[in-house]
């Protein structure tokens, strides 16, 4: 019994040894996995990092797209601004050769709130808020002379003179194929051709303007000169606002997209224009603004002889004086011009010309715009109201891209000759 007691101790304790090391070296049973609960946390915990993730990226993407867009519309807001402004600083720019060099405005007006031109131009009288019109004559331009025979306002042929302004050499004084001229004298009348061919002394002429009984005496100038005008296109239905450009011809173009607002506005001389000069004197400038009148025998409008659309001649003095009233109380720099008063006369040339325009335009001296550009997406724009002319997709404010809105002023130089 004594060996056999020694061999059960022996193998007892090895089973005892064998066990001890499996307690110390393999997993329990009940340690074999996660229990249910555990998992359940572990995914609940793991959602709500990937849920806090996926809405801080999910914010900075909108920020992104916002920021880009935001951008755009300022960019846009430049390109409009620096088109304006680049029309305006040339308005009123004119003949600049010769001994009747001079800005516009000594003889025409340059800055019309109406289209003009070859195609849909506005009525007489017509004065739109978000539409303006400049014309003057190109800076470097060679292109300047006089015709030397009467000029009708329609499509044909004019002779020219070779004036001493013209280079040397030149038989068609600068001028060429393709050009767009424009023909005006001291009546306040103005007309735009693009020459469709050259010869020597002679230029073949296609009217831009629709044709008028109109007719330019010999001595009229006639020079390289460009119309532009800027408009505001708005059609909701194909979702299309636009600031477009118009060179007075054929060619119609958009600058900027998703323009939804321009509005022009004119500050005007309060004052008169008075004669500086007699009108016999043959090199001017006559008058301080506007075209000079006839002599006190001639008759060049539908106006009494020695009158114009800016001179009419007193009943008791028998002498030239201003046909355009003072604005305001006379005390101010600038008046701003209301829309009845840029549409109720008198008119020049005179009231019964298909091209007439009001006297008031010639004292225009500064011109205010504003523009106003809206997101380009829906989905990046609010509700309507202060911040959103048109309404948008967007409901949280994370997304809203505001309107942009600029205000800007232009004093043209050629506008503000012999001011103070």
């Amino acid at each position: 019994m004594g060996a056999r007691d020694g061999c059960v101790r022996f193998f007892r304790h090895r089973r005892l040894q064998i066990g001890a090391r499996g307690l110390q070296t393999g997993p329990r049973p009940t340690e074999a996995g996660y229990s249910l609960v555990e998992l359940l946390v572990a995914m609940a915990i793991a959602l709500s990092i990937m849920g806090s993730v996926f809405t801080l990226v999910n914010g900075w993407q909108l920020g992104f797209g916002a920021e880009n867009e935001r951008a755009d519309e300022q960019q846009r807001l430049r390109v409009a601004v620096d088109a304006l402004t680049r029309a305006l600083a040339l308005a009123g720019g004119g003949a600049h050769r010769g001994n009747r060099s001079s800005p516009l405005g000594f003889s025409v007006a340059s800055v019309f709130p109406f289209r003009q031109g070859a195609e849909a131009p506005d009525a007489p009288g017509t004065v739109r808020s978000d539409t303006l019109t400049v014309v003057y004559v190109l800076p470097q331009t060679v292109a300047e002379t006089t015709i030397q025979q009467p000029l009708a306002a329609q499509s044909g042929t004019a002779f020219i003179n070779l004036d001493g302004g013209c280079p040397a050499g030149d038989p068609a004084c600068g001028f060429a194929a393709g050009m767009d001229v424009m023909v005006y004298d001291d009546t306040g009348s103005y007309d735009t051709f693009r020459i469709t061919a050259v010869r020597p002394g002679m230029l073949v002429l296609q009217h831009t303007m629709p044709d008028t009984p109109q007719s330019y005496r010999a001595g009229a100038r006639i020079v390289e000169a460009a119309s532009e005008t800027y408009a505001l296109k708005t059609d909701p239905a194909a979702d299309t606002f636009q600031l477009i450009h118009y060179n007075g011809v054929t060619s119609t173009a958009a600058v900027v997209e998703h323009v939804i607002g321009l509005t022009f506005e004119y500050f005007a001389d309060p004052s008169p224009p008075i004669l500086i000069r007699a009108v016999s004197e043959p090199i001017g400038p006559w008058t301080t603004y506007g075209p000079k009148p006839p002599p006190l025998d001639v008759r060049s409008t539908a106006y009494g002889a020695g009158e114009n659309c800016a001179f009419q001649v007193d009943a008791t003095t028998g002498r030239q004086t201003p046909r355009l009233p003072l604005l305001g109380d006379g005390s101010s720099t600038l008046v701003k011009l209301s829309e009845a008063e840029l549409k109720d006369g008198p008119w020049c040339p005179d009231a019964a010309n298909p091209h007439r325009y009001d006297a008031d335009l010639l004292r225009i001296r500064r011109v205010s715009a504003t523009l106003r550009v809206e997101a380009s997406l829906p989905a990046l724009r609010g509700p309507a109201g202060l911040l959103f002319a048109r309404s948008g997709t967007a409901h949280s404010a994370n997304r809203w891209v505001a309107d942009e809105e600029i205000r800007f002023d232009m004093a043209p130089k050629n506008l503000n000759v012999g001011r103070e």
